[in-house]
């Protein structure tokens, strides 16, 4: 069965991919990127997305979005608009089920202060940590290391990625050398990404009560889908009326995203998805539209992400995350032996003793990097 027959000859198929690090037969019912995203949801980077922190941290409510309900919306925008697209939906859903992989526990504050203490050995960055997930972290195959994922995966989970890292990375880091995009599938997964974040992060920042309607209202996109609702339904209020305009916005941004795309792709003639590499980014909102989508998100930055009680937390995060760290370094000993070094390995071993402590924090969801810190710091834990 040929399950990529209506894809645009400018999308990712699967006969033409670039293949996996390890050879392996391919599969009878399935496609390569199909084969992808089932390893991505059976493994234990994924599983532990339910209890990495969004923006909230995971014991602060129920209701609010974790890594792993982030990565379930933007697979689900994701999909929608690549079907519109023709583009190859399975490849758009593996890489935005996998975009959050190496994420530190507490959202980027975990991040911060990880890649301040790995300043001296490389720096910790999450799409790195992500691809460092799927190559060489999971251990759920005899015959290779990490999920041997296919090369257009990988390269979509890679988003960002410095120079001085992309040379050390061989044919994944190319592109970014050779200033080249990645496939459409990979564009499309970074702004459904963006459309997701930004709008649940206002459905979550209301629920919180850190963010008020008032507040929202200043804002002219949110302000102008809130009358709308108001307009469609006389007297809404309340969750109902939340719901409503958010559901708005983020059909107003998918049907934006589809129509500019839609242009540019078109006017640019592609007939191979080497055509979209080489050309400029072509998966983009309209410029009116990301004039909002900026807008959109300066006042989360300046009202939420920065708001006195999320920052409380997350100075309790960065302290966790950088007492574990220091503790783990100077008593290599206190780490599960999978995470030491061999007895006998002297060669850069601080370096890869530091790497290896950043892997094991990197993996913690935000509960298990508490209950390690108090485990380490408190006299009455075991």
């Amino acid at each position: 069965m040929n399950f990529e027959a209506h894809l645009a000859p400018y999308a990712a198929h699967s006969a033409q991919s670039r293949g996996r690090s390890f050879a392996e037969p391919q599969a009878e019912a399935r496609t390569e990127f199909q084969r992808d995203r089932d390893r991505i949801i059976h493994s234990t980077a994924f599983r532990r997305l339910e209890y990495k922190t969004q923006v909230f941290v995971n014991h602060e409510g129920d209701l609010f979005r974790t890594r792993l309900t982030h990565s379930l919306e933007v697979a689900q925008i994701a999909r929608s608009i690549s079907r519109n697209l023709r583009l190859n939906e399975d490849l758009v859903e593996a890489i935005s089920l996998a975009h959050d992989l190496g994420h530190t526990p507490f959202g980027h504050a975990g991040q911060d202060a990880l890649n301040a203490r790995m300043k001296n050995y490389g720096g910790f960055e999450h799409n790195l940590q992500s691809l460092r997930v799927v190559d060489a972290l999971e251990e759920r195959y005899g015959a290779f290391d990490g999920l041997n994922l296919m090369f257009e995966t990988r390269e979509g989970i890679l988003k960002h990625c410095s120079l001085a890292n992309a040379k050390k990375l061989g044919a994944i880091g190319q592109r970014f050398i050779d200033r080249k995009q990645p496939t459409l599938e990979a564009q499309l997964a970074n702004l459904a990404d963006e459309i997701a974040y930004n709008n649940h992060d206002i459905d979550d920042g209301l629920r919180s009560g850190l963010l008020t309607i008032s507040q929202l209202n200043e804002i002219d996109f949110y302000a102008r889908h809130g009358r709308e609702v108001e307009s469609a339904y006389p007297g809404i209020s309340g969750r109902r009326a939340i719901n409503e305009t958010v559901r708005r916005m983020i059909n107003a941004l998918i049907v934006d995203l589809i129509g500019t795309s839609q242009q540019r792709i078109g006017d640019m003639h592609l007939k191979t998805v080497d055509d979209a590499r080489s050309a400029p980014p072509l998966i983009a909102f309209s410029e009116k539209m990301q004039q909002d989508a900026v807008l959109l998100k300066r006042f989360l930055r300046e009202n939420l992400y920065h708001h006195y009680m999320v920052n409380r937390m997350t100075s309790k995060a960065r302290r966790i995350i950088t007492e574990l760290f220091d503790a783990f370094m100077a008593e290599p000993m206190l780490l599960p032996p999978d995470y030491q070094l061999p007895a006998n390995d002297d060669a850069d071993s601080l370096a890869k003793q530091a790497r290896k402590v950043a892997d094991y924090i990197a993996g913690m969801t935000d509960r298990y990097a508490m209950r390690e810190y108090r485990r380490l710091f408190r006299v009455d834990e075991i």
